[in-house]
């Protein structure tokens, strides 16, 4: 990752601090944006959120539409900065400074290009040795389900099939980071239970910590190890909610009391008003 406003890397432990520096992958310190208006009257999306993550977790950010998730996940990205705040990036074991992924709500492949070179394409732009990345996106074709569709165009697959597509190409440079920006919020009910338990199946195999955007109560809960509820505009994180159930898990679970019990929880969560400020 490079670093820029609201962003530094960690080096070492820093007195003071709560949080164990040599256990958290990520940590987010009082982040807050607020976009300047042709009105003069600022909008404040986000306001004072810290949080911190582990490596190889999977945390959600659960929030109504408009609240700022999108907003958030950006300004880890970098691609946006922070009004104030940080971010710390710690991985001992990169030397990457881009070390994540993003896949956004539309999976942005380039229509011209077959599966095979489009999941390339970072692979190209980092110059990676030719063999060296036709054979990682023959990998991670296969690791998403869809070996076999290596020639196919994206115009030749469904939108399930496409975000596929697009999970394989930011995985490509094996970032220690995926984030993702409500990735199958355009599918429907069936295509989009399938494709909880392949992201399920990818988070685990390659280990990467994953950052969700999301606002379906089920999801968050299937797929995470927190989730992190987040109130309405101005965002502030409302509580950490710790989904217990070891990964991987089946979709039968979705059936069970337990599972019940976090989905309410969150719900209750999303319904209460936001004390006043």
């Amino acid at each position: 990752m490079n670093e820029g406003p609201g962003y530094r890397e960690d080096r070492g432990s820093e007195a003071g601090r709560t949080i164990d520096t040599d256990s958290a992958f990520l940590r987010v310190e009082s982040i807050s944006k607020t976009y300047p208006a042709r009105d003069k009257q600022p909008v404040e999306a986000i306001k004072d959120i810290s949080f911190s993550l582990s490596k190889g977790e999977f945390a959600s950010i659960l929030g109504p539409s408009g609240c700022g998730k999108s907003t958030l996940l950006l300004i880890i990205a970098g691609l946006i900065a922070p009004t104030s705040g940080q971010m710390i990036f710690r991985e001992p074991d990169s030397t990457s400074e881009t070390d994540f992924g993003i896949v956004f709500q539309d999976p942005v492949l380039f229509p011209w290009r077959d599966v095979q070179a489009n999941v390339e394409l970072p692979g190209e732009i980092a110059r990676l040795d030719r063999e060296e990345r036709s054979a990682k996106a023959r990998q991670l074709i296969a690791l998403v389900g869809l070996q076999g569709f290596e020639r196919k165009y994206p115009y030749e697959l469904s939108g399930g099939m496409q975000q596929r597509v697009s999970i394989a190409r930011a995985l490509m440079l094996s970032p220690s980071l995926l984030l993702m920006d409500e990735p199958f919020g355009a599918l429907d009910a069936m295509t989009r239970e399938q494709m909880n338990l392949e992201l399920q199946k990818i988070s685990l195999a390659t280990g990467a910590t994953v950052v969700f955007v999301t606002h379906s109560i089920t999801e968050a809960a299937f797929l995470s190890d927190r989730v992190m509820v987040m109130t309405g505009r101005p965002a502030t994180l409302k509580d950490v909610v710790t989904i217990d159930t070891p990964r991987p898990r089946g979709i039968d679970m979705i059936a069970s009391g337990h599972f019940s019990d976090h989905v309410a929880r969150l719900r209750r969560l999303l319904n209460a008003r936001s004390d006043p400020t």
